[in-house]
C-alpha cells in the first residue's frame, strides 16, 4: 500500500509518496492552494490515482510541542479530507521539516525559485519518511496502526 504525505502551507501543499512496501518516501509534486474544496478534491484525485491507502499530514507544532493557528488549520483540512476519502488520515509532527528541506536543497545546489518550488514536496517527504520509519516494525509484525 502506498502512503501519501502532505505538507500543508498557506500557499502550497507539498506532496510526497511512499513506495508500495512503505519503506521509502519521495517528493512527488507541489499543489498550489485554490480554496478548501478544490484542495480537498485535488488531494482526493491524487490519492485515487496513486492507490493510496493512507494520508499523513505534517502537523506544524511549536518547538514546545503546542498546537498553534497553523496546526489548527491543518487539522481542519485533515478533517475535510477524512470526510471526503475512504482512507485513514493521520497527523505527524513536522517540526523543522522545512528547515531540513532547505538544507537538503541547498546541499544539492538548488537555488532561488526552483528551490522554493520543491521545498514543500521535500518537506512532505521528510515528514512521511519519519512516519514510515516509526511505523515500520508495527506493520511487519502484523500490528494495525
Amino acid at each position: 500500500m502506498r502512503v501519501i504525505g502532505l505538507d500543508v502551507g498557506e500557499r502550497r501543499i507539498g506532496v510526497a509518496i511512499s513506495d508500495p512496501d512503505e519503506r521509502l518516501a519521495v517528493p512527488l509534486q507541489v499543489l498550489e492552494r485554490r480554496g478548501p474544496r478544490r484542495d480537498v478534491a485535488a488531494v482526493a484525485e491524487l490519492a485515487e490515482r496513486e492507490s493510496a491507502g493512507r494520508i499523513v499530514l505534517g502537523l506544524p507544532l511549536s518547538l514546545s510541542g503546542e498546537e498553534g493557528p497553523q496546526a489548527r488549520e491543518v487539522r481542519r483540512f485533515g478533517q475535510a479530507l477524512a470526510a471526503a476519502l475512504p482512507v485513514p488520515v493521520e497527523y505527524w509532527d513536522e517540526r523543522l521539516s522545512t528547515v531540513e528541506a532547505d538544507r537538503l536543497l541547498a546541499a544539492a545546489g538548488e537555488r532561488g525559485r526552483r528551490r522554493r518550488g520543491w521545498r514543500d514536496a521535500v518537506a512532505a517527504s521528510i515528514v512521511l519518511q519519519a512516519y514510515l520509519d516509526a511505523h515500520r516494525g508495527r506493520v511487519q509484525d502484523g500490528e494495525q496502526r
